[in-house]
């Protein structure tokens, strides 16, 4: 533990993607101290490093898992739960590893809603500058950041079947979802690096950075409230190992995620006013958009028996799994270097607008997810649809002032009816790849659906029935400078000097892809805000994607 009141030049709560970011860019100059308090454990665990055990570390401790309400569109049986990353690394150290940006509107649209000095060609320099990609160098890809970005170590032939496929529907090949335009099917970058998952912690705060004399990390340390005097934010309270501690620094920068960053702010008194006086919280900044704004992608899945053992199912026995383990051993190489969703596609749904907003995950197995059950004669495989653009808006908020108490999440999932019939079109097109040549031989039957579904009615209740959060949380502490606006486009908070925000939270829009790419970004943008520098604006202009309409398909 540190002595009883040190004091820091910045103080960064939360050691996920974009926290780690920030501590490993501010530590760069030795005239700063900076302290980084992650709630959960070190990154240690071997599960993190090898990308085919992503599944595992999903399945474990170092996840917190939410309650959230149902919307009356849902009818899915299962407990409406989500899980987030609590381990130091957050997401980056428990995901799936894709390595996706979102299309430059997402951005623009992010600079259009008050978010200045936000848009594509404002932050793709940052994208740039965190990657090192081990195919790509152009105007829209770098090959010298810390971040290790490559093409999958290994891919089944069921996966390049499943490409073939989408080719066969309709859907061109796409070699690079990030150049603009990711329109198509193709194999998806992960970040990995020489076989082994690079994570915003390794790639960060490898061990010589987290030597240096001026960067503290703490782990374990549950941080309960701002310390706030004359409208200054100067510290936190934090507890670790059952004892009681603060720390005190010139700027406190939350990022703790878009669930824990507005809990913290309503805990010290920061949000809508009559709120924070219904827990018993005084207020010490009435700001109505903490915890307003609340965006998800959601996601669905449909599940097929295979002919034979043609997926990653089969290294669930005993005798594969030891080889794969032999040949990674010996060659670095093998399926333990796949995430397991090596490929996927972006396609319009008939509600969409100029940018695709469906999103594909092909899985090369069955169970191998949260929420995906095996199949019998175990092997199977898995298409994950998520909707990219969801119009629905949710909200979070306290049950109570105790910082123990767990965040009401109410995502109102699926009560726009866009969303429906997106998921629905989605599921209808990847039902139609299913059964082009290049893949059928090798399915045996249909397991989730379980039976051909025809009308717009069947898949719209198919959809009700299986759609669950995509783990994407986003915007409940939003940029920028209307009304609602939590933090202006420096990430200052609204109101409360030194305070700024760093991570998914303060996204105006979610952007149409996963997350952790856009989050490390954050943190390489707020590294340069904090220290009053920037990187020159891109020039690159992208393509716009040609819009597609979806093919029509028949029952």
């Amino acid at each position: 533990m540190p002595d009883a009141t040190p004091h820091y030049d910045y103080i960064i709560v939360g050691g996920g993607s974009t926290g780690c970011t920030l501590a490993g860019r501010l530590c760069e100059d030795p005239a700063l101290r900076v302290l980084l308090l992650e709630a959960g454990p070190s990154d240690r665990n071997p599960w993190i490093r090898f990308p085919a055990t992503y599944f595992k570390v999903c399945q474990g401790d170092l996840l917190t898992r939410h309650r959230y309400e149902p919307s009356p569109a849902q009818t899915r049986r299962q407990e409406p739960s989500m899980v987030q990353a609590r381990v130091l690394g957050g997401g980056s150290s428990v995901n799936a590893m894709l390595y996706l940006r979102g299309v430059p509107a997402d951005y623009d649209g992010w600079a259009a809603a008050g978010a200045a000095g936000w848009g594509f060609a404002d932050v793709l320099p940052y994208f740039r500058r965190a990657e090192c990609n081990n195919r790509l160098a152009d105007a829209f890809h770098g090959t010298e950041g810390p971040l290790g970005v490559s093409d999958q170590g290994h891919m089944l032939p069921l996966t390049r079947r499943w490409i073939q496929a989408c080719q066969q529907r309709g859907l061109p090949y796409r070699a690079d979802f990030n150049a603009g335009d990711p329109a198509g099917v193709g194999p998806y970058q992960v970040t990995v690096r020489n076989g082994v998952r690079s994570s915003a912690a390794r790639a960060y705060l490898p061990p010589a950075v987290r030597r240096r004399p001026n960067l503290s990390i703490l782990t374990g340390a549950e941080v309960q409230r701002l310390l706030l005097a004359g409208g200054r934010v100067g510290g936190v309270a934090f507890v670790r190992r059952g004892r009681h501690a603060t720390a005190h620094a010139g700027e406190v920068i939350v990022a703790a995620g878009a669930f824990a960053t507005p809990k913290l702010l309503m805990q010290s008194g920061i949000g809508p006013a009559d709120h924070l006086r219904g827990h018993g919280i005084a207020v010490a900044a009435d700001l109505p958009g903490v915890g307003q704004n609340y965006q998800d992608h959601i996601e669905m899945s449909m599940i097929w028996r295979l002919r034979g053992a043609t997926s990653y199912d089969r290294y669930k026995r005993l005798r594969w799994m030891a080889l794969a383990g032999l040949e990674f051993g010996l060659f670095g190489r093998g399926p333990v270097t796949s995430n397991l969703i090596e490929a996927g596609a972006f396609w319009w749904s008939s509600v969409a607008g100029p940018n695709p907003d469906l999103q594909f995950f092909f899985v090369a197995g069955a169970g191998v997810e949260e929420g995906v059950d095996g199949v019998p004669g175990g092997n199977g495989c898995t298409i994950s649809i998520t909707q990219t653009r969801p119009r629905a808006r949710g909200h979070v908020g306290l049950t109570a002032a105790d910082p123990s108490a767990p965040l009401r999440i109410v995502p109102n999932f699926l009560t726009h009816p866009d969303d429906l019939r997106c998921l629905a079109d989605g599921a209808r097109l990847m039902a139609e790849v299913m059964r082009e040549p290049a893949i059928a031989p090798l399915i045996a039957a249909g397991h989730v659906p379980d039976r051909p579904l025809a009308t717009a009615a069947e898949w719209e209740d198919f959809v009700r029935a299986e759609a669950h959060p995509g783990l994407h949380p986003c915007g409940t502490c939003r940029m920028g400078t209307d009304a609602m606006a939590v933090t202006d486009p420096e990430l200052r908070v609204h109101g409360v000097a030194g305070l700024r925000l760093a991570d998914a939270s303060v996204m105006p829009h979610v952007v149409s892809g996963n997350l952790n790419a856009a989050c490390i970004m954050i943190g390489e943008r707020a590294a340069d805000i904090v220290r009053g520098r920037t990187l020159p604006r891109a020039t690159v202009v992208p393509a716009a994607p040609l819009r597609a309409a979806l093919p029509e398909v028949a029952g």
